[in-house]
Protein backbone atom coordinates (compact mmCIF):
# COMPACT_ATOMS: atom_id res chain seq x y z
CA UNK A 1 0.00 0.00 0.00
CA UNK A 2 1.47 3.12 -1.31
CA UNK A 3 0.30 6.83 -1.04
CA UNK A 4 -0.09 8.80 -4.17
CA UNK A 5 -0.67 11.78 -3.32
CA UNK A 6 -3.84 11.55 -1.46
CA UNK A 7 -4.49 8.66 -2.59
CA UNK A 8 -3.57 4.90 -1.47
CA UNK A 9 -4.31 1.47 -3.19
CA UNK A 10 -3.25 -1.66 -3.20
CA UNK A 11 -2.84 -3.82 -6.52
CA UNK A 12 -3.14 -7.59 -6.08
CA UNK A 13 -1.19 -9.44 -8.86
CA UNK A 14 -3.32 -12.75 -8.23
CA UNK A 15 -5.25 -12.50 -11.22
CA UNK A 16 -2.32 -12.53 -13.49
CA UNK A 17 -1.47 -15.75 -11.78
CA UNK A 18 1.08 -14.44 -9.51
CA UNK A 19 0.56 -15.37 -5.97
CA UNK A 20 1.90 -14.25 -2.47
CA UNK A 21 4.22 -11.37 -3.56
CA UNK A 22 4.85 -8.53 -1.51
CA UNK A 23 4.22 -5.68 -4.05
CA UNK A 24 5.90 -2.44 -3.65
CA UNK A 25 3.67 -0.25 -5.57
CA UNK A 26 4.30 2.96 -7.64
CA UNK A 27 7.57 3.82 -5.64
CA UNK A 28 9.34 6.77 -5.91
CA UNK A 29 12.40 7.46 -8.40
CA UNK A 30 14.56 7.67 -5.11
CA UNK A 31 12.94 4.83 -3.29
CA UNK A 32 13.55 2.58 -6.47
CA UNK A 33 17.55 4.16 -6.16
CA UNK A 34 18.06 3.21 -2.80
CA UNK A 35 16.76 0.21 -2.60
CA UNK A 36 18.65 -0.61 -6.09
CA UNK A 37 21.44 0.30 -3.69
CA UNK A 38 20.56 -1.25 -0.75
CA UNK A 39 20.45 -4.57 -2.32
CA UNK A 40 23.92 -4.30 -3.78
CA UNK A 41 22.35 -3.96 -7.47
CA UNK A 42 23.92 -0.74 -8.25
CA UNK A 43 25.72 2.10 -7.16
CA UNK A 44 25.68 5.78 -7.28
CA UNK A 45 27.87 7.91 -9.61
CA UNK A 46 28.92 10.71 -8.62
CA UNK A 47 26.35 13.28 -10.19
CA UNK A 48 23.76 11.45 -8.17
CA UNK A 49 22.29 8.69 -10.88
CA UNK A 50 22.06 5.09 -10.24
CA UNK A 51 24.68 2.98 -11.64
CA UNK A 52 23.34 -0.61 -13.17
CA UNK A 53 25.13 -3.53 -14.68
CA UNK A 54 22.34 -5.06 -16.70
CA UNK A 55 24.50 -8.52 -16.81
CA UNK A 56 25.12 -11.17 -19.91
CA UNK A 57 23.13 -8.76 -21.87
CA UNK A 58 23.86 -4.85 -22.90
CA UNK A 59 22.06 -4.73 -25.72
CA UNK A 60 19.21 -6.19 -27.13
CA UNK A 61 18.65 -9.79 -28.69
CA UNK A 62 16.96 -9.29 -31.68
CA UNK A 63 16.47 -13.20 -32.65
CA UNK A 64 14.75 -13.64 -29.05
CA UNK A 65 11.75 -11.21 -29.88
CA UNK A 66 8.78 -13.25 -30.69
CA UNK A 67 4.53 -12.36 -31.95
CA UNK A 68 2.69 -14.77 -31.20
CA UNK A 69 0.80 -16.12 -33.88
CA UNK A 70 -3.06 -15.82 -33.52
CA UNK A 71 -6.38 -14.73 -34.89
CA UNK A 72 -5.08 -11.30 -34.63
CA UNK A 73 -1.87 -11.18 -35.93
CA UNK A 74 -1.59 -14.53 -38.33
CA UNK A 75 -2.80 -12.33 -41.72
CA UNK A 76 -0.87 -8.78 -40.79
CA UNK A 77 1.97 -9.56 -39.35
CA UNK A 78 5.20 -9.38 -41.49
CA UNK A 79 6.34 -13.11 -40.56
CA UNK A 80 10.05 -14.13 -40.72
CA UNK A 81 13.60 -13.74 -38.98
CA UNK A 82 12.17 -9.88 -37.73
CA UNK A 83 9.09 -11.14 -36.47
CA UNK A 84 9.24 -14.43 -35.69
CA UNK A 85 5.98 -16.78 -34.21
CA UNK A 86 5.68 -18.21 -31.15
CA UNK A 87 2.59 -20.94 -31.02
CA UNK A 88 -0.13 -19.44 -27.74
CA UNK A 89 -0.22 -22.40 -26.50
CA UNK A 90 3.69 -22.28 -25.88
CA UNK A 91 3.07 -18.74 -24.60
CA UNK A 92 0.37 -19.71 -22.53
CA UNK A 93 2.55 -22.29 -20.91
CA UNK A 94 5.67 -20.27 -20.73
CA UNK A 95 3.65 -17.30 -19.25
CA UNK A 96 2.45 -19.44 -16.57
CA UNK A 97 6.20 -20.66 -15.58
CA UNK A 98 7.28 -17.19 -15.30
CA UNK A 99 4.03 -16.10 -12.98
CA UNK A 100 5.16 -19.03 -10.69
CA UNK A 101 8.99 -18.07 -10.45
CA UNK A 102 7.64 -14.48 -9.84
CA UNK A 103 5.34 -15.88 -7.04
CA UNK A 104 6.38 -14.87 -3.02
CA UNK A 105 8.71 -12.56 -4.56
CA UNK A 106 9.26 -8.94 -3.36
CA UNK A 107 7.97 -7.62 -6.61
CA UNK A 108 7.92 -3.62 -7.99
CA UNK A 109 4.46 -2.82 -10.04
CA UNK A 110 4.02 0.72 -11.56
CA UNK A 111 0.81 2.09 -13.75
CA UNK A 112 2.34 4.44 -16.40
CA UNK A 113 1.02 5.06 -20.21
CA UNK A 114 2.43 5.47 -23.49
CA UNK A 115 1.57 8.19 -25.95
CA UNK A 116 1.28 12.08 -24.97
CA UNK A 117 -2.05 12.68 -27.46
CA UNK A 118 -5.12 11.65 -24.98
CA UNK A 119 -6.33 10.34 -28.19
CA UNK A 120 -3.91 7.33 -28.74
CA UNK A 121 -3.38 6.84 -24.89
CA UNK A 122 -2.14 3.38 -24.21
CA UNK A 123 -2.29 2.41 -20.35
CA UNK A 124 0.13 0.17 -19.29
CA UNK A 125 0.85 -2.37 -15.65
CA UNK A 126 4.71 -2.71 -15.52
CA UNK A 127 5.35 -5.93 -13.00
CA UNK A 128 9.29 -5.92 -12.38
CA UNK A 129 11.27 -8.88 -10.58
CA UNK A 130 14.28 -5.44 -10.06
CA UNK A 131 13.58 -2.31 -8.63
CA UNK A 132 15.91 -0.62 -10.88
CA UNK A 133 14.41 -1.85 -13.92
CA UNK A 134 11.32 -0.48 -12.17
CA UNK A 135 12.47 2.76 -12.07
CA UNK A 136 13.73 2.69 -15.78
CA UNK A 137 9.95 2.05 -16.45
CA UNK A 138 9.06 5.67 -14.15
CA UNK A 139 11.92 6.88 -16.41
CA UNK A 140 10.65 6.23 -19.82
CA UNK A 141 6.91 5.69 -19.76
CA UNK A 142 4.39 8.97 -18.98
CA UNK A 143 3.59 8.77 -15.43
CA UNK A 144 -0.18 9.56 -14.53
CA UNK A 145 -0.96 12.26 -11.80
CA UNK A 146 -2.23 11.09 -9.16
CA UNK A 147 -6.33 11.53 -9.88
CA UNK A 148 -5.43 9.81 -12.88
CA UNK A 149 -4.13 6.04 -10.81
CA UNK A 150 -7.22 6.60 -8.95
CA UNK A 151 -9.21 3.98 -11.00
CA UNK A 152 -6.32 3.41 -13.13
CA UNK A 153 -7.61 0.49 -15.65
CA UNK A 154 -4.39 -0.95 -17.79
CA UNK A 155 -4.78 -2.52 -21.22
CA UNK A 156 -1.66 -4.08 -21.44
CA UNK A 157 0.65 -5.71 -19.39
CA UNK A 158 4.42 -5.89 -19.30
CA UNK A 159 5.79 -8.87 -17.17
CA UNK A 160 9.87 -8.65 -16.37
CA UNK A 161 11.88 -10.98 -15.08
CA UNK A 162 15.27 -11.09 -15.77
CA UNK A 163 16.44 -13.77 -13.14
CA UNK A 164 14.21 -16.09 -15.22
CA UNK A 165 15.83 -18.86 -17.45
CA UNK A 166 13.54 -20.35 -20.16
CA UNK A 167 14.94 -24.06 -21.18
CA UNK A 168 14.39 -23.77 -25.53
CA UNK A 169 13.87 -27.70 -25.76
CA UNK A 170 10.36 -27.12 -23.11
CA UNK A 171 9.43 -23.60 -23.56
CA UNK A 172 10.18 -23.14 -27.62
CA UNK A 173 12.40 -19.76 -27.01
CA UNK A 174 15.95 -20.13 -28.75
CA UNK A 175 17.87 -19.76 -25.44
CA UNK A 176 17.46 -18.71 -22.00
CA UNK A 177 16.11 -15.00 -23.06
CA UNK A 178 13.05 -13.54 -24.56
CA UNK A 179 10.89 -10.97 -25.56
CA UNK A 180 7.34 -12.13 -26.61
CA UNK A 181 4.17 -10.27 -27.69
CA UNK A 182 0.67 -11.58 -27.47
CA UNK A 183 -1.45 -9.25 -29.11
CA UNK A 184 -5.08 -11.16 -27.79
CA UNK A 185 -3.84 -11.30 -24.38
CA UNK A 186 -2.09 -7.76 -24.57
CA UNK A 187 1.20 -8.72 -22.57
CA UNK A 188 4.93 -8.01 -23.18
CA UNK A 189 6.40 -11.34 -21.54
CA UNK A 190 10.35 -10.67 -20.74
CA UNK A 191 12.57 -12.90 -19.22
CA UNK A 192 16.27 -13.92 -19.10
CA UNK A 193 17.65 -10.53 -19.88
CA UNK A 194 18.23 -7.76 -17.59
CA UNK A 195 18.85 -5.25 -20.60
CA UNK A 196 16.33 -2.43 -19.77
CA UNK A 197 15.65 -1.45 -23.28
CA UNK A 198 13.67 -4.42 -23.95
CA UNK A 199 10.45 -3.36 -21.56
CA UNK A 200 10.37 -0.27 -23.84
CA UNK A 201 10.65 -1.36 -27.07
CA UNK A 202 8.08 -3.77 -26.22
CA UNK A 203 5.74 -1.17 -26.06
CA UNK A 204 6.90 0.33 -29.19
CA UNK A 205 6.51 -2.84 -31.11
CA UNK A 206 2.96 -3.07 -30.18
CA UNK A 207 2.21 0.19 -30.83
CA UNK A 208 4.35 -0.28 -34.30
CA UNK A 209 1.35 -2.72 -34.78
CA UNK A 210 -1.71 -1.18 -33.21
CA UNK A 211 -1.30 2.46 -34.35
CA UNK A 212 -1.78 1.72 -38.06
CA UNK A 213 -3.69 -1.43 -38.23
CA UNK A 214 -6.27 0.34 -35.71
CA UNK A 215 -5.70 4.20 -35.33
CA UNK A 216 -4.26 5.22 -39.42
CA UNK A 217 -1.52 6.52 -37.26
CA UNK A 218 1.60 6.25 -38.52
CA UNK A 219 4.57 5.12 -35.70
CA UNK A 220 8.44 6.05 -36.18
CA UNK A 221 11.56 5.30 -34.59
CA UNK A 222 12.92 9.31 -34.06
CA UNK A 223 13.23 12.05 -32.57
CA UNK A 224 11.28 15.22 -32.65
CA UNK A 225 11.88 18.97 -31.59
CA UNK A 226 9.81 22.29 -32.16
CA UNK A 227 11.02 26.04 -32.63
CA UNK A 228 9.97 28.94 -30.81
CA UNK A 229 7.55 29.44 -34.47
CA UNK A 230 5.99 26.20 -33.65
CA UNK A 231 8.06 24.19 -36.64
CA UNK A 232 8.55 21.08 -36.03
CA UNK A 233 11.29 18.62 -37.17
CA UNK A 234 11.70 15.06 -37.20
CA UNK A 235 14.83 13.16 -37.20
CA UNK A 236 14.95 9.28 -38.01
CA UNK A 237 17.99 7.50 -37.60
CA UNK A 238 19.69 4.35 -35.78
CA UNK A 239 21.52 3.63 -33.02
CA UNK A 240 24.69 6.05 -33.13
CA UNK A 241 23.76 8.04 -35.73
CA UNK A 242 23.01 11.24 -33.63
CA UNK A 243 19.11 11.03 -33.11
CA UNK A 244 19.63 12.35 -29.49
CA UNK A 245 21.79 14.76 -29.65
CA UNK A 246 20.98 16.60 -32.59
CA UNK A 247 17.20 16.83 -31.51
CA UNK A 248 18.49 17.93 -27.90
CA UNK A 249 18.90 21.77 -28.94
CA UNK A 250 19.26 24.64 -26.64
CA UNK A 251 17.27 26.47 -29.32
CA UNK A 252 14.26 24.19 -29.68
CA UNK A 253 12.10 22.47 -27.61
CA UNK A 254 12.30 18.40 -27.27
CA UNK A 255 9.04 16.24 -27.77
CA UNK A 256 11.15 13.01 -27.53
CA UNK A 257 14.01 11.18 -28.68
CA UNK A 258 13.19 8.54 -29.79
CA UNK A 259 9.42 6.70 -31.06
CA UNK A 260 6.33 9.13 -32.01
CA UNK A 261 3.22 8.83 -33.65
CA UNK A 262 1.83 11.44 -36.84
CA UNK A 263 -1.42 11.08 -36.32
CA UNK A 264 -4.42 11.31 -39.13
CA UNK A 265 -5.57 14.79 -37.34
CA UNK A 266 -2.12 16.32 -38.34
CA UNK A 267 -0.13 16.14 -34.82
CA UNK A 268 3.33 14.48 -33.88
CA UNK A 269 3.49 13.06 -30.48
CA UNK A 270 5.58 11.22 -28.45
CA UNK A 271 5.03 8.22 -26.98
CA UNK A 272 7.54 8.30 -23.85
CA UNK A 273 8.26 10.20 -21.05
CA UNK A 274 11.75 10.39 -20.85
CA UNK A 275 15.23 9.63 -22.66
CA UNK A 276 17.62 6.61 -23.12
CA UNK A 277 20.33 7.81 -24.23
CA UNK A 278 23.78 6.38 -25.58
CA UNK A 279 26.94 7.81 -23.32
CA UNK A 280 29.87 6.40 -24.96
CA UNK A 281 32.22 9.23 -25.39
CA UNK A 282 29.99 11.84 -24.18
CA UNK A 283 31.43 14.43 -23.44
CA UNK A 284 29.74 18.37 -21.74
CA UNK A 285 31.54 20.58 -24.44
CA UNK A 286 29.31 18.67 -27.06
CA UNK A 287 26.12 17.38 -25.77
CA UNK A 288 25.73 19.48 -22.62
CA UNK A 289 21.93 18.86 -22.51
CA UNK A 290 22.54 15.20 -21.82
CA UNK A 291 25.62 15.30 -19.78
CA UNK A 292 23.34 18.42 -17.62
CA UNK A 293 20.74 15.58 -17.44
CA UNK A 294 22.89 12.59 -15.66
CA UNK A 295 21.61 13.59 -12.00
CA UNK A 296 20.02 11.94 -9.50
CA UNK A 297 16.69 10.36 -10.51
CA UNK A 298 18.72 9.20 -13.77
CA UNK A 299 20.20 5.53 -14.47
CA UNK A 300 23.17 4.78 -15.99
CA UNK A 301 23.76 1.32 -17.33
CA UNK A 302 26.83 -0.59 -17.84
CA UNK A 303 29.29 2.42 -17.64
CA UNK A 304 32.84 2.31 -16.22
CA UNK A 305 33.24 4.22 -12.64
CA UNK A 306 36.42 5.31 -11.12
CA UNK A 307 37.11 5.33 -7.38
CA UNK A 308 35.19 8.62 -6.81
CA UNK A 309 32.16 7.66 -8.56
CA UNK A 310 33.30 9.73 -12.12
CA UNK A 311 32.18 7.72 -14.93
CA UNK A 312 34.82 7.17 -17.54
CA UNK A 313 32.51 7.76 -20.71
CA UNK A 314 35.25 7.02 -22.90
CA UNK A 315 35.30 3.20 -21.18
CA UNK A 316 33.93 0.88 -23.38
CA UNK A 317 35.10 -2.12 -22.26
CA UNK A 318 31.79 -3.47 -20.72
CA UNK A 319 30.24 -2.53 -24.11
CA UNK A 320 29.75 -0.05 -26.88
CA UNK A 321 26.40 0.51 -25.83
CA UNK A 322 26.62 2.04 -22.62
CA UNK A 323 23.38 4.31 -21.60
CA UNK A 324 21.37 6.32 -19.66
CA UNK A 325 17.71 6.79 -19.19
CA UNK A 326 16.29 9.95 -17.56
CA UNK A 327 12.50 11.17 -17.06
CA UNK A 328 12.22 14.40 -20.23
CA UNK A 329 11.98 16.80 -17.58
CA UNK A 330 15.78 16.49 -17.10
CA UNK A 331 16.38 18.27 -20.30
CA UNK A 332 15.68 22.27 -19.49
CA UNK A 333 13.89 22.85 -22.64
CA UNK A 334 11.24 20.45 -23.39
CA UNK A 335 7.75 20.68 -25.45
CA UNK A 336 4.75 20.44 -22.51
CA UNK A 337 2.81 18.06 -23.45
CA UNK A 338 4.89 16.41 -25.79
CA UNK A 339 3.18 17.37 -28.92
CA UNK A 340 4.16 19.21 -32.15
CA UNK A 341 1.94 20.32 -35.30
CA UNK A 342 2.74 18.49 -38.81
CA UNK A 343 6.45 18.77 -39.45
CA UNK A 344 7.99 21.26 -41.94
CA UNK A 345 11.68 19.00 -42.65
CA UNK A 346 12.78 15.56 -41.37
CA UNK A 347 16.03 14.72 -41.83
CA UNK A 348 17.28 11.17 -42.19
CA UNK A 349 20.23 10.12 -40.58
CA UNK A 350 23.30 8.22 -41.75
CA UNK A 351 26.87 7.19 -40.27
CA UNK A 352 28.17 6.43 -43.83
CA UNK A 353 31.55 4.53 -42.97
CA UNK A 354 32.18 4.63 -46.38
CA UNK A 355 32.47 8.18 -46.80
CA UNK A 356 30.65 8.74 -49.78
CA UNK A 357 27.25 9.94 -49.20
CA UNK A 358 27.07 13.73 -48.87
CA UNK A 359 27.08 15.57 -45.62
CA UNK A 360 23.32 17.19 -46.44
CA UNK A 361 20.91 16.24 -49.30
CA UNK A 362 17.70 17.15 -50.69
CA UNK A 363 15.32 14.23 -51.78
CA UNK A 364 12.64 14.13 -53.70
CA UNK A 365 9.38 11.86 -52.47
CA UNK A 366 10.14 8.89 -54.36
CA UNK A 367 13.66 9.47 -52.86
CA UNK A 368 12.61 9.88 -49.64
CA UNK A 369 10.35 6.61 -49.49
CA UNK A 370 12.92 4.64 -50.93
CA UNK A 371 15.93 6.06 -48.12
CA UNK A 372 13.05 4.99 -45.34
CA UNK A 373 12.58 1.82 -46.85
CA UNK A 374 16.27 0.78 -46.76
CA UNK A 375 17.36 2.63 -43.41
CA UNK A 376 20.57 2.52 -44.36
CA UNK A 377 23.82 3.39 -42.08
CA UNK A 378 27.40 1.59 -41.82
CA UNK A 379 29.29 -0.87 -39.29
CA UNK A 380 32.88 0.40 -38.75
CA UNK A 381 35.87 -1.34 -39.21
CA UNK A 382 37.91 -3.05 -37.03
CA UNK A 383 35.60 -4.51 -34.68
CA UNK A 384 36.53 -7.88 -35.36
CA UNK A 385 39.60 -9.57 -36.84
CA UNK A 386 40.54 -9.59 -40.59
CA UNK A 387 37.59 -6.86 -41.01
CA UNK A 388 39.56 -4.17 -42.88
CA UNK A 389 36.53 -2.58 -44.68
CA UNK A 390 32.94 -0.77 -43.62
CA UNK A 391 30.32 -2.61 -43.44
CA UNK A 392 26.50 -1.41 -45.13
CA UNK A 393 24.05 -1.90 -42.60
CA UNK A 394 20.66 -1.89 -43.52
CA UNK A 395 17.58 -1.67 -41.21
CA UNK A 396 13.70 -1.10 -42.60
CA UNK A 397 12.78 2.04 -41.44
CA UNK A 398 15.24 3.00 -39.28
CA UNK A 399 13.49 0.19 -37.07
CA UNK A 400 12.96 -3.13 -38.65
CA UNK A 401 13.62 -4.74 -35.40
CA UNK A 402 10.72 -3.12 -34.09
CA UNK A 403 7.97 -3.27 -37.06
CA UNK A 404 5.89 -6.10 -36.93
CA UNK A 405 4.25 -4.96 -40.11
CA UNK A 406 6.03 -5.11 -43.79
CA UNK A 407 8.12 -1.93 -44.21
CA UNK A 408 6.50 -1.33 -47.11
CA UNK A 409 3.23 -0.14 -45.37
CA UNK A 410 4.66 2.11 -43.20
CA UNK A 411 7.02 3.64 -46.54
CA UNK A 412 3.24 4.20 -47.85
CA UNK A 413 1.97 5.76 -44.84
CA UNK A 414 5.09 8.29 -44.37
CA UNK A 415 4.73 8.95 -48.21
CA UNK A 416 1.18 10.23 -48.24
CA UNK A 417 1.84 12.16 -44.90
CA UNK A 418 4.65 14.07 -46.59
CA UNK A 419 2.85 14.65 -49.48
CA UNK A 420 -0.08 15.72 -47.56
CA UNK A 421 2.09 18.06 -45.15
CA UNK A 422 4.48 19.59 -48.07
CA UNK A 423 7.72 18.45 -46.06
CA UNK A 424 11.24 18.75 -47.32
CA UNK A 425 12.80 15.89 -46.54
CA UNK A 426 16.94 15.44 -46.10
CA UNK A 427 19.53 13.09 -45.84
CA UNK A 428 22.57 13.58 -43.20
CA UNK A 429 25.24 12.31 -43.11
CA UNK A 430 26.94 11.85 -39.77
CA UNK A 431 29.21 9.22 -40.64
CA UNK A 432 32.84 9.61 -42.54
CA UNK A 433 34.64 12.67 -44.94
CA UNK A 434 37.98 12.65 -46.89
CA UNK A 435 37.44 8.90 -47.26
CA UNK A 436 36.28 5.99 -45.69
CA UNK A 437 36.49 5.07 -42.14
CA UNK A 438 40.39 4.20 -41.18
CA UNK A 439 41.37 6.77 -43.84
CA UNK A 440 38.92 9.55 -43.17
CA UNK A 441 37.50 11.83 -40.30
CA UNK A 442 34.20 11.54 -39.04
CA UNK A 443 31.98 14.54 -39.59
CA UNK A 444 32.28 17.25 -36.84
CA UNK A 445 29.20 17.73 -35.28
CA UNK A 446 29.54 21.61 -35.44
CA UNK A 447 29.37 21.06 -39.48
CA UNK A 448 26.06 18.76 -39.03
CA UNK A 449 24.42 21.38 -36.39
CA UNK A 450 24.97 23.90 -38.89
CA UNK A 451 23.27 22.08 -41.57
CA UNK A 452 20.60 21.28 -39.65
CA UNK A 453 20.02 25.04 -38.46
CA UNK A 454 20.88 26.03 -42.08
CA UNK A 455 17.07 23.77 -43.22
CA UNK A 456 15.28 25.34 -40.48
CA UNK A 457 16.08 28.58 -40.84
CA UNK A 458 15.60 28.63 -44.60
CA UNK A 459 18.93 29.80 -45.90
CA UNK A 460 20.07 27.01 -47.86
CA UNK A 461 18.15 28.76 -50.90
CA UNK A 462 15.90 27.58 -53.43
CA UNK A 463 15.66 24.06 -54.80
CA UNK A 464 17.80 25.37 -58.09
CA UNK A 465 20.49 24.23 -60.29
CA UNK A 466 22.58 27.54 -58.78
CA UNK A 467 21.60 26.26 -55.55
CA UNK A 468 22.62 22.51 -55.43
CA UNK A 469 24.21 19.66 -57.77
CA UNK A 470 22.71 16.70 -58.33
CA UNK A 471 25.00 14.00 -57.19
CA UNK A 472 26.31 11.63 -60.44
CA UNK A 473 25.85 8.50 -58.55
CA UNK A 474 23.51 8.75 -56.03
CA UNK A 475 20.81 11.41 -57.97
CA UNK A 476 20.37 13.47 -54.63
CA UNK A 477 20.59 16.98 -54.65
CA UNK A 478 23.31 18.51 -52.61
CA UNK A 479 23.84 22.09 -51.91
CA UNK A 480 26.46 24.13 -52.90
CA UNK A 481 26.91 26.38 -49.99
CA UNK A 482 25.92 26.14 -46.46
CA UNK A 483 26.36 28.96 -43.94
CA UNK A 484 29.07 27.77 -41.57
CA UNK A 485 30.14 25.16 -43.30
CA UNK A 486 33.25 25.06 -45.84
CA UNK A 487 32.36 24.60 -49.16
CA UNK A 488 34.81 21.74 -49.92
CA UNK A 489 33.00 19.41 -47.16
CA UNK A 490 29.47 19.67 -48.84
CA UNK A 491 31.29 17.94 -51.54
CA UNK A 492 32.07 14.35 -50.70
CA UNK A 493 34.24 13.41 -53.85
CA UNK A 494 36.31 16.80 -53.53
CA UNK A 495 37.13 15.71 -50.15
CA UNK A 496 38.55 12.41 -51.61
CA UNK A 497 41.23 13.97 -53.43
CA UNK A 498 41.05 10.53 -55.16
CA UNK A 499 37.99 10.46 -58.04
CA UNK A 500 38.68 6.97 -59.24
CA UNK A 501 38.84 5.59 -55.63
CA UNK A 502 35.92 7.81 -54.19
CA UNK A 503 33.83 6.38 -57.39
CA UNK A 504 34.40 2.80 -56.53
CA UNK A 505 33.39 3.17 -53.41
CA UNK A 506 30.23 4.83 -54.31
CA UNK A 507 29.59 2.04 -56.75
CA UNK A 508 29.94 -0.35 -53.93
CA UNK A 509 27.56 0.90 -51.64
CA UNK A 510 25.02 1.66 -54.83
CA UNK A 511 25.28 -1.91 -55.28
CA UNK A 512 24.89 -2.60 -51.66
CA UNK A 513 21.26 -0.50 -51.87
CA UNK A 514 20.08 -2.50 -54.73
CA UNK A 515 21.02 -6.15 -53.49
CA UNK A 516 19.27 -4.83 -50.07
CA UNK A 517 16.33 -3.56 -51.66
CA UNK A 518 15.57 -6.76 -53.77
CA UNK A 519 13.72 -8.38 -50.57
CA UNK A 520 10.98 -4.96 -51.09
CA UNK A 521 10.63 -4.49 -54.80
CA UNK A 522 7.43 -7.26 -55.17
CA UNK A 523 5.92 -4.56 -52.31
CA UNK A 524 7.30 -1.28 -53.12
CA UNK A 525 5.08 0.93 -55.69
CA UNK A 526 6.92 1.71 -58.94
CA UNK A 527 7.39 5.63 -57.43
CA UNK A 528 9.45 4.12 -54.52
CA UNK A 529 11.48 1.91 -56.83
CA UNK A 530 12.29 4.72 -58.87
CA UNK A 531 13.82 6.28 -55.39
CA UNK A 532 17.06 4.27 -55.86
CA UNK A 533 20.42 4.75 -57.20
CA UNK A 534 20.02 4.63 -60.87
CA UNK A 535 23.48 4.01 -61.72
CA UNK A 536 24.97 0.93 -62.01
CA UNK A 537 28.90 -0.35 -61.37
CA UNK A 538 30.54 -2.49 -64.41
Amino acid sequence: MTKQGQITKTIELENYGIKNAKVKYQLSAKELHDIAIEKGQGVEASSGALAVHTGEFTGRSPQDRFIVQDDITNNKVWWGNINIPFAPDKFEKLYNKVVDYLSNKELFVRDCYACADDNYKLNIRVINEYPWSNQFAYNMFLRPTAEELNGFDPEWLVVNAPGFMADPAEDGTRQHNFAILDFTRKIALIGGTGYTGEIKKGIFSALNFILPVFKNTLPMHCSANVGKDGDTAIFFGLSGTGKTTLSTDPNRSLIGDDEHGWTKENAIFNFEGGCYAKVINLSAENEPEIFEAIRAGAILENVVLDKNGHVAFEDASITQNTRVSYPLNHIENIQVPSIGKNPKNIFFLTADAFGVLPPISKLTPSQAAYHFISGYTAKVAGTEAGVIEPQPSFSACFGAPFMPLHPAKYAEMLSKKMKEAGVNVWLVNTGWTGGPYGVGTRMKLKYTRAMINAVLNGDLGLYTYDNYHIHSVFGVAQPRECPGVPTSVLSPRATWNNDEAYYKTAFKLTNAFRENFKKYEAFASEEIRRGGPQRYAF
